[in-house]
């Protein structure tokens, strides 16, 4: 049984201890890993892991260490994926996997050196969700998908590490990956043309964002995200016969199909989606069948995905002007 660490002890790392709780026949919940010792031993009572540490430096150098959850902010993925993977530990990493394209390609090379797995956790990747909308999809329910729709808002402006630029903080890296996920899972990555444009928050971040792509076949998607308000967080993929309609693209929990009838709809089709511990399982599951088999990227988040992803979202950024403390300014805006 492989020994998973957490690097981080946030919020988002007590989403993962939840689920490593009910995976317990999988995987070993081993080593927690905080900036306070105090708040690392808590952290291992609270969710039952079997060391803590004070340091991430003294969590990576435990030989016992398999696999590590990097659970820090968005302006600290790349170096502490870069310290992980550099003491030979496989590393799921969650998104934005990084802050730009730039550091993303290091962070995989060093991966594919090294013989290591790397893969970002972004969630809906791999939860059953996609299979059904994809296989929906190959069905022809609603012919060839024409347009693709998707919001997803959440009220976070009281957390430090969305609103803060040395955090690389923002509505586009926290919530905006996942419409543009969502996009491409549908749509593919053949973009003619993308445009983006944003309402900054008071501390330099952008609050909320409008993204429009056009596709090399003639399709659209329109993506919406924000950071300031609530949404339905709904997608919605449009095709001459009908269309999917999915509820909460963060984690789907059902999956409608209609027809066009007269000006209205009719409801043809209701799917849920199987019951979850809390949906980060799907991932874990997908990284410890990755290391089995040797693998140093998952299936349903490959490398090239990921910097796919990365790349759109440097684009959106390039044309908004925005670039965080944490990296060059070259990285992303051009220089005339």
């Amino acid at each position: 049984m492989r020994n998973f660490a957490i690097l981080g002890a946030g919020g988002i790392a007590e989403v993962m201890a939840q689920t490593l709780a009910g995976m317990r026949e999988e995987v070993h919940a081993y080593a927690v890993a905080s900036r306070s010792l105090e708040k690392a031993e808590q952290f291992a009572r609270d969710h039952g892991f079997e060391k803590a540490y004070g340091s991430y430096e003294a969590m990576l150098a435990d030989p016992k260490v398999d696999l590590v959850y990097i659970a820090v902010p968005h302006s600290h993925h790349y170096q502490w994926t870069i310290a992980s993977l550099q003491a030979g530990k496989h590393v799921l990493c969650e998104k934005a996997f990084a802050v730009n394209e730039k550091q993303a390609r290091e962070m995989i090379g060093l991966a594919r050196s090294k013989g290591l797995l790397l893969t970002e956790a972004i969630w809906t990747r791999y939860q059953p969700a996609r299979r059904i909308i994809d296989d929906l999809i190959a069905e022809g329910v609603i012919g060839r998908p024409e347009v693709v729709t998707a919001n997803l808002d959440y009220f976070i402006t009281h957390q430090e590490r969305s609103v803060e630029p040395y955090l690389a903080g923002g509505a586009l890296l926290d919530v905006g990956v996942y419409t543009l996920n969502f996009a491409s899972m549908v749509m593919g990555n053949q973009i003619r043309r993308m445009t983006a444009s944003c309402v900054m928050y008071e501390s330099g971040v952008d609050a909320k964002d409008n993204i429009f792509i056009e596709y090399e076949n003639g399709g659209m998607a329109s993506l919406y995200a924000s950071m300031t308000d609530q949404s339905n967080r709904t997608g919605c993929i449009s095709g001459p016969k009908g269309y999917i309609e999915v509820s909460n693209i963060n984690n789907p929990q059902e999956i409608r199909v209609c027809e066009q009838d007269g000006f209205g709809s009719r409801l043809l089709r209701t799917i849920p989606v199987p019951e979850q511990i809390n949906g980060y399982e799907y991932e874990v599951r997908s990284a410890l069948a990755a290391i089995e088999a040797g693998q140093v990227e998952c299936p349903e988040m490959p490398h090239a995905e990921t910097l796919e992803i990365m790349r759109q979202m440097d684009e959106c950024r390039r044309q908004l002007g925005l670039v965080f403390p944490c990296e060059d300014r070259k990285d992303i805006i051009s220089e005339s």
